[in-house]
């Protein structure tokens, strides 16, 4: 593995942002399950110990951390006597059910010699998806910082099926990060930053993302242990210019190096903000969810979702696609195939045909009650860069 040299940040408009680590109030770090295990397998003591000396450095000194943390199913395999990750569902979940209490009571005896009170915290994706449900998520961390209390989260791998799942945690602390309104995300992994090509080749690390035009021409790849994490270099990155992209810093380098990192010093690479913040719900539908269904738009329909920001109506809906009920993540297209925008449905592929190209006013007189309203309400909808449309379920 390369190694970055730790300096301070320059008196540049980077460094002076990557100061702004040093002084911040609230921090999301997400540590990666290959940072975690050791090479026989199972929880590394040594790489455990030394993050919580720094988060929990950080902590006393007044800062607010949650730390999102992968690591159950690899701390579960060997009490099951599990090589190596399943792939199978079940299994994952039978090992992350054995693994997470293991992973968080070594997290208690590590932050309790330094004084400092841990939670466990278990999300899904619906649990962000749905209003009530991240209302509630946000007021119980929000109530566990307030009280000093370091939450440790994760994805609720024992229940979660294939459909609510994150993924990967990266992608989900970058949603905990706007839930929260933290004011940075750091990223640690295995491999210290982000580089132009194989750090094994000479590559040399790029300090500084100003935006997804950095990003054009270079190869992101998988990076990391085998056989352990879900992550890599790619959902890091993606991460990252999630928070980025809607008004939070983000760092992501390694976990050797977390204690520079968080003091704000010249390490890994920052992702600069360029972009203001959205609801998470908004980020989970443009990122995350598993699309459906789709809906053909016609060019007036284009126009006022795309340009006019508005609802979409049935009389704009010129054709549909796949096989999903009210409420379901859906894409509205172009005619030539451009995605134009993500929405949640308010109605199942069953109902919708007989109602494409009529008007509200037309459809409530014709089927009553509960038809006179959008098809996608423009509070469910969020607009997406010019892209073709993806396979269903991809």
């Amino acid at each position: 593995m390369m190694t970055t040299k730790t300096v301070d940040a320059p008196d540049t408009a980077e460094g002076l942002e990557r100061q702004a680590l040093a002084t911040a109030k609230r921090i999301v770090v997400k540590v990666g399950s290959s940072s975690l295990t050791s090479i026989k397998g199972g929880i590394s003591e040594k790489s455990l110990t030394g993050l919580v000396n720094a988060l929990a450095e950080k902590r006393n000194a007044g800062t607010e951390i949650i730390l999102v943390s992968s690591g159950a199913i690899a701390a579960g395999l060997a009490p099951l006597g599990l090589a190596k990750r399943p792939k199978d569902l079940a299994t994952q979940q039978a090992a992350a059910s054995v693994g997470q209490g293991l992973l968080m009571a070594r997290y208690t005896q590590a932050f309790n010699a330094h004084g400092v009170t841990v939670s466990q915290v278990l999300l899904t994706a619906d649990d962000l998806m749905r209003r009530t449900q991240h209302t509630n998520a946000f007021r119980a961390l929000d109530r566990l910082l307030n009280l000093g209390v370091v939450p440790v989260v994760n994805e609720n791998d024992t229940v979660a099926t294939h459909e609510i799942r994150f993924g990967d945690n990266d992608r989900l602390a970058a949603l905990v990060a706007h839930l929260v309104r933290a004011d940075a995300l750091v990223l640690l992994s295995d491999v210290d930053a982000l580089y132009d090509g194989p750090p094994s080749q000479g590559a040399q690390r790029i300090p500084l993302v100003r935006g997804p035009q950095d990003l054009e021409d270079v190869t992101i790849g998988k990076a990391g242990k085998a056989g352990v994490g879900t992550g890599g270099m790619m959902t890091k990155v993606e991460a990252a210019s999630i928070a980025a992209g809607s008004g939070i810093h983000a760092l992501v380098t390694s976990t050797a190096n977390a204690a520079a990192a968080l003091a704000g010093q010249d390490v890994g690479t920052w992702f600069a903000v360029n972009g203001n913040r959205k609801p998470v719900r908004l980020l989970w539908l443009a990122h995350l969810a598993t699309v459906h269904g789709r809906l053909m738009l016609d060019d007036g329909a284009v126009k006022a979702v795309r340009d006019r920001h508005r609802s979409l109506l049935p009389a704009g809906i010129s054709d549909i696609s796949g096989d999903f009920e009210a409420g379901d993540p859906i894409e509205m297209v172009a005619h030539d195939g451009t995605v134009v925008a993500r929405g949640l449905v308010n109605y199942s592929s069953e109902e919708l045909p007989r109602m494409l190209g009529r008007t509200t006013q037309e459809l409530g007189q014709a089927m009553g009650r509960g038809y006179d309203r959008e098809v996608v309400h423009v509070d469910d909808l969020v607009l997406l860069r010019a892209s073709r449309s993806s396979k269903l379920g991809a």
